[in-house]
């Protein structure tokens, strides 16, 4: 028990540190994302996905690890909780301490990788926003009024005011 105990606490541990890896790139991602820099947004997007595939291998190897204790103390692992494992815990506090300040450390850090994540899609929703709206403004401007003439037949014979709807002209 004693080694599933370190093995889980060496887990959570290594599972906390790569979550604050993943924290500090998210907050390097805020400013490039203010900035618009789409080549350094990408190579950010890149390493986030590194650390997400060793965040989730680790946690791979938290479940079985929760499995073998959850099997050695005769619970339920879908209802076993580090929490409840703490409070089990009150006959070695050293492993208590240990497993309780690992929950706490990962726990904090999953909170404020939540926010900087909200702030951070904020962020991008106004940027995509943004966008529509300049491109809204340039389908905007190509359509100009018509002029009102009129034919014979009381048809409206006007031509459009402004840029012609066509594609890119190269001549300008």
């Amino acid at each position: 028990m004693a080694s599933l105990m370190e093995n889980l606490i060496d887990v959570l541990n290594k599972e906390s540190s790569e979550y604050e890896v993943l924290l500090g790139l998210s907050q390097k991602k805020t400013p490039v994302i203010i900035a618009g820099d789409l080549e350094a947004l990408q190579q950010i997007t890149d390493d986030e996905q590194r650390i997400v595939t060793k965040v989730t291998s680790l946690e791979k190897k938290r479940v079985e690890v929760t499995g073998d204790i959850a099997n050695v103390l005769n619970k339920d692992v879908t209802t076993l909780k580090l929490s409840d494992l703490i409070a089990m815990l009150t006959a070695r506090p050293v492993e208590q301490k240990a497993l309780a300040a690992a929950h706490d450390s990962l726990q904090a850090v999953i909170r404020e990788l939540k926010r900087v994540n909200e702030q951070n899609a904020e962020l991008l929703k106004n940027s995509l926003e943004m966008v529509e709206f300049e491109m809204n403004l340039l389908q905007a401007m190509k359509s100009a009024p018509e002029t009102a003439n009129y034919n014979r037949g009381a048809y409206c014979a006007g031509d459009t005011m402004g840029i012609s709807t066509g594609g890119f002209d190269a001549k300008q």
